[in-house]
């Protein structure tokens, strides 16, 4: 049981269950009917995902060669981003999905290699902050 934090498109673990998509948008150049059968995600749930804005912001620290700049803008990312995830409804979401990760088992994520440099770092923070089961 429990919430796994996954990056989207890799091979699903045994057990792993229902598979959330917490992107802003669905992947390119594949089919519908192949999000699930290719490990992309069962459900797309674009409200755990930062905002546009925010996410060209998390994206530029991937290849930023000035390291200091990259941590700066990491860390304003991560203050932005939790404060979208304090709005009502998003934090209505996580507090769901804290509570569900005692009972069931699913998985959360997003197509980012570094989870580091993912929103799914912060996610992964905000579940355990709520105490959610984290597999």
């Amino acid at each position: 049981m429990g919430i796994r934090i996954v990056r989207l498109g890799t091979p699903r673990a045994a057990g792993e269950g229902v598979r959330i998509g917490t992107v802003r948008r669905p992947p390119r150049g594949v089919p519908k009917a192949q999000f699930a059968s290719g490990n992309w995600y069962d459900v797309w749930y674009p409200n755990l995902s930062p905002s546009l804005e925010n996410v060209k912001l998390a994206l530029g620290t991937h290849d930023e060669p000035d390291v200091a700049k990259a941590d700066r803008d990491w860390a304003l990312f991560t203050r932005l981003f939790r404060k979208e995830m304090a709005a009502p409804d998003a934090a209505r979401t996580l507090d769901v999905l804290a509570a569900l990760s005692h009972s069931s088992a699913f998985s959360v994520g997003c197509y980012c290699a570094n989870e580091a440099r993912c929103h799914r770092s912060i996610l992964r923070a905000l579940l355990d902050e709520r105490g959610a089961d984290i597999s």
